[in-house]
């Protein structure tokens, strides 16, 4: 009798297993709005477009990139968390270069408060120095933020350093330094930047790998011909995913890998800064739903 029990729980289980697996849904980028997109509209105009884009929140931007960041100081807190709940939407955080790395106390109580759990900001210290000094001065950046980032672990927020053109995070190599040092500390991470890098998918998705569980954000942004200059709009379009050169597949599979699932970022800057990607908020939407159908076609 006890072996016929066992025999049919065998069948039993065997029979729920297909259907458990299936209940598993499937790996998919979780898609957040960077308010600068939208240039210098206001937040009006710009919630409304965020869920048509494939995003549930939004990140809000300052001067010279956008106004958004202190379009809430003006309008105040409170009324930006009821027109974010009009919308349906959530907050994730703010990018703050104005600030720097060091200077975010205030900023961090802001974020947690609006339900927040990302601050972007850069890297600091001497970069123009020997590989070797170079690894020393990241070494010296990740001990001068401990106090900063466990602040920020005590509200709930993650500090992410962005590898950035002309900073001490710009190289592929001071990253995975950066990566390895912080990898045991709460409240900081990184916000991976492929356009600032290589234009090479095997070295960003190795990149990727390393980075880890370290990876608070991931913009979807390509170098295409730049945004350090003007160009004819087509050109300048080439940092958008499916428009430039770079092969996509292989960032996404890697970011699948490591089952990454905090916000990615369609990205790009115009020229000049704090104007929307394109002429209207309905075109600028258009085109970072394109860019979303192209990466959402290769993970499928």
């Amino acid at each position: 009798m006890t072996s016929r029990r066992r025999f049919l729980q065998s069948l039993s289980a065997l029979a729920v297993a297909p259907a458990c697996a299936a209940e598993t849904p499937p790996w998919k980028l979780n898609y957040m709005l960077a308010s600068s997109m939208y240039g210098s509209l206001p937040l009006a105009e710009i919630l409304p477009e965020v869920k048509k884009t494939g995003a549930t929140s939004i990140e809000l931007w300052p001067k010279n990139h956008g106004t958004q960041r202190e379009e809430i100081d003006t309008i105040g807190h409170g009324k930006f968390a009821a027109m974010l709940k009009e919308h349906g939407l959530t907050f994730g955080g703010t990018t703050r270069y104005d600030l720097g790395p060091f200077k975010l106390t205030e900023e961090i109580i802001i974020v947690k408060n609006l339900g927040g759990t990302f601050i972007v900001t850069g890297g600091a210290g001497d970069y123009k120095v020997s590989p070797e000094q170079l690894k020393l001065n990241v070494k010296a950046f990740v001990e001068k933020m401990k106090p900063h980032a466990a602040l920020a672990a005590e509200n709930g927020v993650t500090l992410g350093i962005e590898n950035h053109i002309n900073n001490l995070i710009d190289s592929p190599d001071s990253l995975r330094w950066l990566a390895d040092g912080i990898r045991n500390i709460h409240g900081i991470g990184i916000a991976f930047a492929p356009y600032h890098l290589p234009q090479d998918s095997a070295l960003l998705a190795d990149l990727i790998k390393h980075i880890d569980q370290k990876m608070t954000l991931f913009y979807a942004w390509e170098y295409g011909m730049s945004c350090s200059k003007a160009m004819p709009k087509d050109d300048e379009l080439k940092q958008m995913p499916g428009r430039g050169k770079l092969d996509w597949k292989p960032l996404l599979q890697t970011l699948k890998a490591i089952k990454f699932t905090g916000p990615t970022e369609i990205f790009m800057h115009p020229t000049p800064r704090g104007i929307p990607i394109l002429p209207t908020a309905a075109e600028t939407t258009e085109e970072i739903v394109r860019a979303k159908n192209h990466l959402d076609s290769l993970i499928g």
